[in-house]
């Protein structure tokens, strides 16, 4: 049986992932970094990593205004993010270790798809974001986000 502790920090940690997953789909890059810790990590494989919250808004930044910019045919760019399955590898009072998967969507339909592997750690009433692993695992021909 799970113990109150445990249930407050799940619920807080899948809260965080969905703040996270709404905030860069409205492009509100300041509050997606929120939800990581002052020196909090997004580690994207094969590109560079950004490190604390201002790293992390100037890394997403150029990304979020070129996903939501208008496409050719005058349709607007949105973005969506659907993440599934999210697990937890490991819960203690200090420490959370979560993986996901997650799919995106574009006007364009399915643009890339991939994995999460999360770090979070409490700080006050939240559970923040430590460090943030994403693997894009394949995206569409027409994509407009993982090329």
């Amino acid at each position: 049986m799970l113990e109150n502790w445990e249930l407050i920090a799940r619920e807080r940690i899948r809260d965080t992932v969905a703040a996270y997953t709404h905030s860069g789909d409205r492009g509100r890059v300041e509050q997606l970094a929120e939800c990581f810790t002052e020196d909090g990590v997004l580690e994207i494989k094969g590109q560079e990593t950004a490190t604390g919250r201002a790293g992390i808004i100037t890394m997403l930044t150029g990304v979020v205004e070129h996903a939501s910019a208008a496409l050719a045919d005058g349709r607007p760019g949105i973005v969506r993010h659907f993440v599934t399955n999210l697990r937890f590898d490991e819960i203690t009072p200090q420490l959370a270790r979560t993986s996901s998967y997650f799919l995106v969507m574009t006007a364009n339909g399915p643009d890339h798809w991939g994995r999460y592997r999360d770090v979070l750690v409490p700080v006050g009433d939240r559970w923040l974001i430590t460090h943030r692993l994403v693997r894009v695992d394949a995206s569409a021909e027409t994509s407009t986000m993982a090329r």
